[in-house]
């Protein structure tokens, strides 16, 4: 059975990053299946540390990504709006080129939170970080929650 409200469209999912963050580290969105999303980023100068190496908040930025359209997929967006509430990040393997690809699966679609597992993995398949992203599901009208 599909978790989505919306049946996603992937051309469609890919235009959103006209002018955003998604745009500039090249993020294009995949793959979809009744479960998960899937979405990668380019590894090179505009998401490398000073080491050459995938920096981890270019990797957070993927997460949040492919895990908040996968939310806004999950909802009737004539009624509801999603916002990210909280992101965690472990960081398992350094990954110098290439892309990394990141699949996001529902842990959880509440009413008003929804939590979702983010498995980000290089070209050869190798884990290089784990992700668990929350959102807030926001009735149109309302004011997002406030962040401290």
């Amino acid at each position: 059975m599909s978790v989505w409200w919306q049946t996603p469209d992937l051309q469609q999912l890919n235009k959103v990053h006209k002018n955003t963050i998604g745009e500039l580290l090249d993020i294009r969105f995949e793959a979809v299946d009744e479960q998960s999303l899937t979405a990668s980023m380019v590894v090179d100068q505009r998401t490398h540390q000073p080491y050459g190496l995938l920096h981890g908040g270019a990797s957070v930025v993927l997460a949040e990504t492919v895990g908040s359209m996968a939310s806004y997929l999950c909802i009737d967006p004539s009624k509801f709006y999603c916002v990210g509430l909280e992101v965690n990040a472990n960081h398992l393997r350094g990954v110098r080129s290439g892309r990394v690809h990141a699949v996001a699966q529902p842990v959880h679609l509440g009413r008003t939170t929804h939590v979702w597992d983010i498995r980000l993995h290089d070209d050869s398949g190798k884990t290089n970080c784990i992700s668990r992203l929350t959102v807030a599901v926001v009735p149109l009208g309302s004011k997002a929650p406030e962040q401290s």
